[in-house]
């Protein structure tokens, strides 16, 4: 969440800011305003009331020294109804205190300067495109089409068990998951992240940190007896490993990996654009999450990007990376690049991966510090995450691109974790 002094501060700057996301925050900002000036006043005078206090406590012993009982009596009472007055003035601060964050989290991250004007997804800006999209025959099929010839994903199958979004893997569908499961472990571990397998449930402490509560409640399956949730993205919980916690400078930066199945309800989608792969409500991914000073995160946004690049380039997909305008940026992120594939059957770019610095947003919430080597204060951390990658339109394009009349070729690079070069 944005620090409380910065709004105090600077309300016109998070107002103008947060008008980039199409979110109005005068109202919001100039409540905090009022009620901040508000607990400001409280403090002053319960200052006064406990000086008053303390005064008076020291004058009572010497005026019953000195015999003088009623003076003596008068002070005993007047600090008793000053007890009082602490006390209901500790209660309004602390009414005002909530108040204020109840408030406060109903503020977007503010984004990055860079970050353009736009309501939609159609003004995100392209900032890069690469490789040639594959020009195949008139008779390529979609990939709903494709897994249903090879028997290798059962989407109906899912719906029988479950639901719509919870697609059945078979044969060699499996296997070609699992590849890409390890290859992105692999790789992400070569690249100096380390592995961590997270729990799938988060309690609501954990959502609130990373930003999905109370935004995104109704996005996420909820599990009533028990209040915890499925999780959306390993990114919950493996930032949530550093809640109330004060690192090390010398431990910085922070780098975990993580596979996970991830829960999203999704609800309100519709038509087909949620056709097959393209929009599930289980699906994999692998998640990179980087802990980092301040002054370095977006040189690291940066490097995260560059990574995500290669992986794509090493499955020889078309591919192009997006700038994320104000309206199509999450609540928690200040910058975000989407990377797109070219879906060759569908014929549209399809979203893989996103790769975010949210700065000290998610940090203020969590809490997460670290201890600074020479001035030895705490400084709070900026957070950053990216897919590396989600799976189910990695897989949707690389069935469709790599399609032939003998079967699904296999990128060289997946050859060896799947043990097999063609889908037949």
């Amino acid at each position: 969440m944005l620090n409380l002094k910065f709004i105090e501060e600077n309300p016109k700057l998070v107002i103008q800011r947060l008008k980039i996301k199409n979110f109005d925050a005068t109202q919001i900002v100039d409540q905090i305003i009022g009620l901040y000036d508000r607990k400001r006043d409280v403090q002053t005078k319960t200052d006064h009331m406990r000086a008053e206090m303390n005064n008076l406590s020291k004058k009572i012993g010497k005026l019953f020294q000195e015999k003088k009982i009623k003076e003596a009596n008068q002070a005993k009472a007047r600090t008793s109804v000053l007890k009082d007055g602490i006390k209901e003035a500790d209660d309004e601060y602390s009414k005002i205190d909530s108040k204020i964050f109840d408030l406060q989290v109903l503020l977007p991250n503010m984004p990055a300067e860079i970050v353009p004007e736009g309501k939609t997804s159609e003004e995100n800006v392209v900032v890069k495109k690469c490789g040639n999209i594959p020009d195949l025959s008139k008779s390529k099929l979609p990939h709903w089409e494709l897994t249903s010839k090879y028997d290798i994903i059962d989407f109906e199958l899912g719906v029988k068990i479950t639901g719509a979004g919870f697609p059945v893997y078979k044969g060699q569908g499996t296997r070609l998951q699992r590849a890409l499961i390890n290859f992105f472990l692999d790789q992400a571990r070569d690249a100096g992240y380390l592995e961590i397998e997270p729990p799938y449930m988060v309690n609501a402490e954990s959502g609130f940190g990373t930003g999905q509560l109370p935004d995104k409640e109704g996005q996420m399956y909820y599990v009533g007896e028990d209040k915890f949730y499925l999780i959306p993205t390993a990114e919950v919980p493996v930032t949530n490993m550093y809640r109330d916690v004060i690192l090390d400078e010398k431990d910085l930066p922070v780098k975990n990996t993580a596979y996970s199945a991830c829960f999203r309800r999704e609800a309100g989608s519709y038509g087909k654009d949620v056709r097959g792969l393209n929009r599930l409500h289980q699906f994999n991914k692998v998640e990179i999450v980087q802990i980092v000073k301040p002054e370095d995160s977006y040189k690291v946004l940066d490097e995260m990007v560059a990574y995500v690049e290669s992986l794509v380039k090493k499955l020889e997909l078309p591919y192009r990376i997006v700038r994320l305008c104000g309206g199509d940026i999450s609540f928690t992120s200040a910058l975000t690049y989407d990377f797109e594939v070219f879906s060759a059957a569908q014929e549209k770019w399809l979203e893989v991966s996103s790769v975010s610095n949210f700065e000290s947003f998610q940090s203020n919430r969590l809490k997460l510090r670290y201890r600074d080597k020479e001035t030895k204060k705490t400084v709070v951390a900026h957070t950053l995450n990216g897919s590396a990658l989600a799976l189910p339109r990695i897989v949707a394009a690389l069935l469709e691109n790599n399609q032939t009349p003998e079967g699904i070729k296999i990128p060289e690079v997946l050859v060896p974790y799947c043990g097999f070069d063609m889908i037949k």
